[in-house]
């Protein structure tokens, strides 16, 4: 690399002449910095350049950025430099950061990130680049494209299994709901009382396992489904979704206050307050059963609830009761899937919300849950007041 003893001089006189402080910040900066001329030669090359590129600043000092540039990147970094002090005009470069690649003192290229600036020292142009390696972000961008790409394959298998499921696996349960009744049909007078309770809970064994599909599906689909954003009335959500469970007699709903309009997905929220009071329902042990529905709010977010006066739950078993296939009922007495609670934590986890109990043995039950205020989309509360079908 041949000695420019004249430009050496002039950076080095530039350095003494310069600006104390800015010398020093030059100086410790953990991103490399790196100053050219109007030459295109090298007048600032500090510590932290020395580092990344392998190279010592008397030997950088006078000499082309070339040294520090792959043979691709040159043309276009001459390009600039002459446009730029050429015309002593703003170049489009200037005051932007950019990904391109530069080159280690033993050749070895590497990503870098580089941002430009202009200025004046003493009447004199220059152009001075803080350069930042980026080979670790580089190689984190690789890793989470390759992590998306195995997501996006196992999603892919999850929508073949929600296809199978619901599809092959449901053909079979309907044959042998089928059979069942058509047995008890024709062979009602052939078959004694064990008979036929072995045909009904045979029947209930089928509505089961079809009822646990249709569970599995739905969890499933929670994340993987567009959802939409709208105003939605849960009076009228709530109101609907206690005509849909069409409780009998002894069942006994209210709603404590009028509740609120909230921006969220309209089919997610009536899936959490079905499954809520179905559930109170369907561990209801009392000659009367009652449920109510009832919120507060605060800055952030509105707080629901839902209130029974069934058996109640050990705190011991709070926590597992929203995973998976779990119920405290026997499975003869109970015809529960387990997937409810899991899916009512699932879709409020997916909003921003989230669920909990507070319940102890003969107390009676209260689920809260929380929903925020702004979910993230506040164009959507101009959206017009989504209401259910009648």
């Amino acid at each position: 690399m041949a000695e420019q003893t004249g430009t050496v001089e002039h950076g080095e006189r530039c350095m003494e002449a310069g600006n104390p402080l800015a010398e020093t910040a030059v100086a410790v900066s953990k991103d490399a910095m790196v100053a050219v001329n109007k030459e295109g030669l090298i007048t600032i090359f500090n510590p932290a350049a020395e580092a990344m590129f392998g190279c010592k600043r008397p030997e950088m000092i006078g000499q082309p950025l070339d040294e520090i540039l792959p043979d691709d990147f040159r043309g276009m970094h001459r390009r600039f430099l002459t446009g730029y002090f050429a015309h002593g005009k703003p170049n489009s470069a200037i005051g932007k950061t950019v990904e391109l690649q530069a080159m280690r003192r033993d050749g070895t290229r590497f990503p870098i990130e580089l941002s430009l600036s202009a200025g004046q020292h003493r009447g004199e142009p220059f152009v001075i680049a803080v350069i930042r390696d980026i080979t670790e972000r580089k190689e984190a961008e690789v890793c989470q494209t390759e992590l998306l790409n195995r997501l996006e394959a196992a999603n892919q298998e999850l929508r073949d299994f929600a296809y199978v499921a619901s599809h092959d696996l449901k053909a079979p349960l309907r044959s042998i709901a089928s059979l069942a009744s058509w047995i008890s049909a024709d062979y009602a007078e052939k078959l004694d009382a064990t008979g036929r309770e072995h045909l009904a809970l045979l029947t209930s064994r089928v509505t089961r396992m079809n009822n646990l599909i249709d569970g599995v599906l739905q969890y499933s689909r929670i994340g993987r489904v567009d959802e939409t954003l709208a105003r939605v009335d849960l009076n009228r959500i709530v109101t609907e979704v206690m005509i849909m469970l069409a409780p009998s007699d002894n069942v006994h709903f209210e709603i404590e206050e009028t509740l609120p309009t909230v921006v969220c997905d309209p089919t997610r929220i009536e899936q959490v307050f079905q499954n809520l009071l179905h559930n109170a329902i369907q561990h209801s042990v009392k000659p009367e059963v009652r449920i109510s529905v009832g919120y507060g709010e605060d800055a952030d977010g509105w707080c629901f609830h839902v209130r029974d006066n069934g058996p109640g739950i050990d705190a011991r078993h709070h926590a597992r009761i929203f995973r998976m296939f779990q119920t405290l009922s026997p499975r003869d007495g109970n015809e529960s899937t387990g997937i409810g609670l899991p899916m009512v934590k699932r879709i409020l986890e997916r909003c921003g919300g989230r669920v909990w109990l507070e319940s102890a043995p003969g107390q009676g039950s209260t689920f809260h849950f929380t929903l925020p205020k702004d979910p993230g989309r506040p164009e959507d509360a101009r959206d017009p007041v989504w209401m259910p079908p009648h």
